[in-house]
């Protein structure tokens, strides 16, 4: 089991290191991270994007970049389109978001005939470190989807699921996470998660324990748990906390980097690779970490 996001990047640079293709590559942020990465025996890259602009940036910043292929495209879409295929073509392992507008991307990766498309939801996971022992939480969907429904709130938790197992939690525990721990007909949310915990009792959500309505303290603390009376296997020790929908997750996501300023990662699952998303606002350090949290995933043959 990994149990801390630096065995992560430690992990990974041991690895046979896999090439990520940028999409509009022409950034210093990118350059930036994509010299970290290499520097840190992370990955390799491909640069899409104007050839000539990102040549001069790399000459201009001192970049130690001259042995990336760089390939020339014109427009955003045409960056996006031969992102993909590169992966498609297998001449890359994932593709990365670079300078541009995120649907432009996603447009290109799930294009019906030449993306990456698979059976399931396109969904994200927001990784960290926990608090008081070791291992990761799975935080999820924080960016994807914005009210999910029930059924679509079960193909979250499946991604989610899967991905934590690749990385050793053979039976993640998961909590539902609600504004608090008890069924309200008021707030169907709560109710949402009774359902999907009675789900999993019976066998319809598998190779995981599933519990819920939580608040979010009684589902990452023993001792809240206990305070409230709150007993069972997930109570207080989530491995997968199930937000009830992007207002939640997308906050306790800033929360955890700016409030708490813990190193966050993020996956994007669903697709044939995993993508590589990161926000500009993300430190070099976070952006590593998403990357060597991809590269990983792609390494144990499993996405």
């Amino acid at each position: 089991m990994i149990r801390s996001l630096d065995e992560v990047l430690e992990k990974v640079s041991n690895l046979p290191k896999k090439t990520i293709a940028v999409a509009q590559a022409a950034d210093d942020e990118i350059l930036q991270v994509a010299q970290a990465a290499i520097d840190r025996g992370i990955a390799n890259f491909i640069f899409v994007g104007d050839k000539l602009k990102i040549e001069k940036m790399i000459t201009e910043g001192n970049y130690r970049l001259d042995g990336v292929e760089i390939i020339h495209a014109d427009s955003d879409a045409a960056c996006a389109a031969k992102t993909v295929e590169l992966v498609r073509s297998s001449q890359a392992d994932m593709p990365m978001k670079g300078l541009l507008a995120t649907s432009t991307f996603i447009k290109a990766v799930l294009d019906k005939e030449k993306g990456l498309r698979s059976n399931r939801l396109v969904t994200q996971m927001t990784v960290t470190d926990k608090i008081d022992s070791e291992g990761l939480y799975f935080i999820t969907d924080c960016a994807m989807n914005i009210s999910p429904d029930l059924n679509t709130k079960v193909e979250i938790l499946n991604n989610a699921v899967h991905i934590a197992r690749i990385l050793g939690y053979e039976i993640p525990k998961v909590a539902l996470v609600t504004a608090l721990e008890t069924v309200n007909p008021a707030m169907p949310e709560t109710l949402d998660a009774a359902v999907i915990s009675k789900m999993n009792e019976r066998g319809q959500i598998r190779n995981c324990i599933v519990d819920g309505p939580f608040a979010l303290d009684n589902a990452i603390s023993v001792i809240s748990a206990n305070h409230k009376g709150i007993t069972g296997e997930v109570a207080g020790k989530a491995d997968i906390l199930l937000v009830s929908d992007i207002r939640m997750g997308n906050v306790l996501h800033k929360a955890i980097t700016y409030f708490a300023r813990k190193r966050v990662g993020s996956i994007i699952m669903g697709t044939t690779s995993p993508l590589v998303m990161t926000s500009r606002s993300d430190s070099i350090e976070d952006k590593l970490i998403s990357i060597a949290l991809s590269s990983y995933l792609v390494s144990q043959n499993m996405f």
